[in-house]
């Protein structure tokens, strides 16, 4: 907010106030000669246009900003850790004006952010105290995601065109006026996701929809197929607006057609889908571009976790999210993953210091309480942008699994999954979550394993058969599991097919935890019996 109270003082912006309240004018005077609709939709376009002009306007300078950030990425984090010093209100602090790195490496040991969302009594290093962050890397998420996004989908932004779905939203900065101008169909302040969905639902020309990540999308639908009827009856009957009786029976005509394709056949115009990126999100992404937004292309502004933002998205064209890891504030240090996992933690490197294709875990500097914490999120280098590193996520290190010392990591286990799952006749895999057997005491009579939850598409049993396809995957993917399994230390994958909307119902409980985060990532790992048990009792096959 202070940085907008900054812009605000700049005469170019004065200059476009100005012309908007000038411009504004002749509308009101010419309302009384109108009809009351033609007038407010005249004076909505003309107030749209202005408010564009203003924000495109504070993206070029967001621009400029980045662009000289990154070129002097050393001097820039000099800057970032300063203003995290000056903030602090630790007693660690080093004394004013001091920004050496050995000096805040020494005072300020590496911790760890909690990794598991399900946990009740354990404390975030980092609570999330809203939905948006705030800082300048936030502010130039949502500015310059909402310029990239305008420039590959030119007719997105235009008035009403674009409806958010979910309470949260997937822009990581709140944006005050101009911005609240932009928000098209959803209704201003609406926080209950049936009455987003509702308005969304009686715009068929939408070009864009919005929802704080993935996961919360996937859950959108899966709603959507649950109340499809209630969903259509309020349509018809008007309970938000007028009665809309052609647009109820589109519906219910695109909802017998069944999930693939369903978002084309009801908004047809649609082109993108824009949500937030953070860990765990993969897996929904891929469900919803195979099922309900088949042909749709996907956008993530920003990737997020628990403390803020730590890469902008400039490239919405790309199929796969890439991010500028900006100089900061928050303070953002690299560490190697090769060496991370030994006992004495290695130095961190500065972001210019990145090595193309290596991998690094991400480490955050907390301004507020200056708390110095390793996320457990592993970026791998992919480019550079200027001196700063471009990056790809790959996996989180708190979602592995280990029964015997094996350590089978997320993205292993998921691109295993993901193989078996292709040999199951008809199959697609909306969610999946792992529990080793030790937490519902299931190895009794039989070696250490892994038990794994799934929710399919598709296929209503499991054979035996295809069960077994997911540990002969295992083994194909890591060479350590199978020696365990080839010696009997380790037995084989039990998996369970659960019913529809289990996970959904577990996402609801993990959001009441008082330590449930924002983006409020999507566990892969159960530590705890009473959740596995939670889905123990949703088995179907």
């Amino acid at each position: 907010m202070l940085l907008w109270l900054l812009l605000l003082l700049l005469p170019p912006l004065f200059l476009l106030v100005l012309l908007f309240l000038l411009l504004l004018l002749p509308p009101l005077a010419m309302l009384g000669q109108r009809s009351q609709e033609a007038g407010l939709s005249w004076l909505a376009s003309l107030q749209h246009c202005v408010a564009w002009r203003v924000l495109s306007w504070a993206a070029t300078w967001q621009q400029q900003r980045l662009e000289h950030n990154t070129l002097h990425v050393g001097q820039s984090q000099q800057q970032a850790l300063m203003w995290c010093l000056q903030r602090a209100q630790s007693p660690l602090c080093p004394p004013t004006g001091s920004t050496d790195m050995s000096i805040f490496r020494n005072h300020l040991p590496l911790t760890k952010v909690s990794q598991a969302p399900e946990e009740e009594n354990g404390e975030q290093l980092l609570p999330p105290t809203s939905n948006q962050y705030h800082g300048e890397a936030s502010l130039q998420a949502t500015l310059l995601g909402l310029v990239a996004l305008n420039k590959a989908y030119p007719e997105v932004l235009a008035p009403g065109g674009t409806a958010r779905v979910t309470p949260t939203s997937p822009w990581p900065s709140p944006l005050p006026w101009p911005g609240h101008i932009l928000d098209q169909v959803s209704p201003p302040g609406t926080k209950d996701p049936g009455a987003l969905l509702l308005e969304a639902l009686r715009s068929p020309g939408l070009k864009a929809l919005e929802a704080g990540t993935a996961v919360e999308l996937l859950d959108v639908f899966l709603a959507l197929e649950a109340d499809g009827e209630e969903l259509a009856e309020a349509i018809a009957a008007g309970t938000s607006g007028v009665p809309l009786p052609g647009r109820a029976a589109e519906l219910r005509e695109a909802l017998e057609q069944g999930p693939r394709g369903l978002a084309l056949r009801l908004w047809p115009k649609l082109q993108v889908v824009v949500t937030l990126d953070a860990g765990g999100q993969a897996e929904a992404v891929a469900a919803l571009g195979a099922l309900w937004c088949q042909g749709l292309a996907f956008f993530s502004p920003a990737y997020a976790a628990s403390g803020g933002v730590v890469g902008l998205n400039l490239w919405p064209e790309q199929p796969q999210g890439l991010y500028v890891l900006p100089p900061g504030p928050p303070f953002i240090e690299l560490l190697p993953v090769e060496e991370g996992a030994q006992e004495e933690a290695p130095s961190t490197l500065l972001l210019a210091e990145a090595q193309r294709d290596k991998e690094y875990e991400l480490v955050l500097t907390d301004h507020i309480r200056l708390a110095r914490c390793r996320l457990g999120d592993v970026v791998q280098v992919v480019g550079a942008y200027n001196q700063c590193p471009i990056v790809r996520f790959v996996y989180r290190l708190g979602q592995a699994l280990s029964v015997r010392g094996e350590v089978t990591g997320e993205n292993v286990f998921s691109e295993a999954l993901g193989q078996a799952v292709g040999q199951w006749p008809g199959a697609k895999l909306l969610d999946h979550i792992c529990v080793e057997s030790s937490i519902l005491d299931s190895s009794e009579g039989s070696a250490p394993h892994y038990e794994v939850f799934v929710e399919l598409r598709g296929l209503r049993n499991l054979s035996e058969e295809n069960r077994d396809k997911l540990d002969h995957c295992l083994q194909e993917a890591s060479p350590r599991y199978k020696s365990l399994r080839f010696r009997g230390s380790v037995g084989p994958a039990r998996v369970h097919l659960v019913g529809k909307g289990a996970f959904r119902a577990l996402r609801t409980t993990l959001a009441a935890c008082p330590s449930s985060s924002f983006p409020p990532e999507m566990p892969r790992v159960l530590r705890h019996r009473h959740l596995a048990q939670f889905l123990q009792r949703r088995v179907v096959s």
